[in-house]
């Protein structure tokens, strides 16, 4: 195979992405402006065909080729020989990674800007994987817990703050552009997520079922409806819910622990880890209060 004058690029690209691999992340091939590196087996399908994302058994997906099986990998860089880097999937298992991407540019600094919200939030920014990027910026690696609807978002939390969530993925460490050389700049496992982060990076609750909230007197029978809402919730909707009810039950002023148990109780018996339940709820305990309808 002919690899031409990026051959030193793609050797490095696939090194670190194995790499990546060996660390249980989940990685494919990108091109030198940041894409993609191997091009869509669906281009020329006709318009209104319902989106793929490697059901079809094809390489081209994008993201969703992403693996962390190092035959798979090779097999993605063997389709790719003009690739001068990897991505690197979020969300992917049980503690997914989620990434903060914070410009230095055009007179915005991303740095500035999430300590502004870390200290108008109160929480701390903790020591992290940090990747520096060639145009100044940084990626700051955290984990997440699983399930929660992180989406990826530009400049949402502040300028210069974009967040890359379930769907996205970062630039690897190691990954060439005309730019630069994407590097490590602080080498540490990636640390979970600031809850009060993690709440201002999730969609509003959305308050379809508001009968369910009882003021007053009633708080034991808000729970309860609360705690129902979460047991009916349908496939992919089960962490949103749980977010949602959270925070109805801490505005009735319920005893927190009680609220804790019964959601996180509920959540976990339709097979949501515990771990990852107890924290979407600390996230709403944490969260602004909110007015119901």
């Amino acid at each position: 195979m002919n690899y031409g004058p990026t051959r030193a690029a793609w050797l490095r690209a696939q090194e670190s992405a194995h790499q990546a691999v060996q660390h249980g992340l989940n990685v494919f091939p990108i091109g030198r402006i940041k894409l993609p590196a191997i091009r869509s087996p669906h281009r020329d399908d006709p318009p209104g065909t319902p989106p793929c994302r490697g059901t079809c058994g094809r390489l081209g997906h994008g993201v969703h080729d992403a693996t962390a099986d190092p035959k798979r990998l090779d097999e993605l860089f063997d389709a790719a020989p003009h690739a001068t880097g990897y991505g690197i999937a979020c969300g992917c298992g049980n503690e997914p990674l989620l990434g903060v991407d914070l410009d230095r540019k055009n007179g915005v600094d991303g740095v500035a800007s999430l300590d502004a919200l870390a200290k108008q939030h109160g929480f701390i920014v903790p020591e992290t994987t940090v990747v520096a990027t060639p145009s100044g910026g940084l990626h700051l690696w955290f984990t997440g817990p699983a399930g929660a609807p992180v989406r990826n978002s530009a400049g949402k939390l502040g300028p210069g703050i974009d967040v890359r969530g379930y769907g996205g993925y970062l630039v690897g460490p190691g990954s060439w552009t005309p730019k630069g050389i994407y590097r490590f700049a602080e080498r540490r496992p990636a640390a979970e997520l600031p809850d009060a982060l993690l709440g201002l990076m999730l969609p509003p609750p959305t308050p379809r079922p508001t009968a369910v909230y009882v003021p007053g007197p009633r708080r034991g029978a808000a729970l309860v409806g609360l705690v129902k809402f979460v047991l009916e919730a349908g496939e992919n909707e089960l962490n949103n819910r749980l977010y949602w009810a959270a925070c109805r039950a801490y505005e009735t002023g319920a005893d927190p622990v009680a609220v804790s148990r019964a959601l996180v109780a509920a959540a976990v018996s339709l097979g949501h880890p515990e771990r990852a339940a107890e924290r979407t709820v600390t996230s709403a305990r944490n969260a602004p209060m909110r007015t119901s309808a």
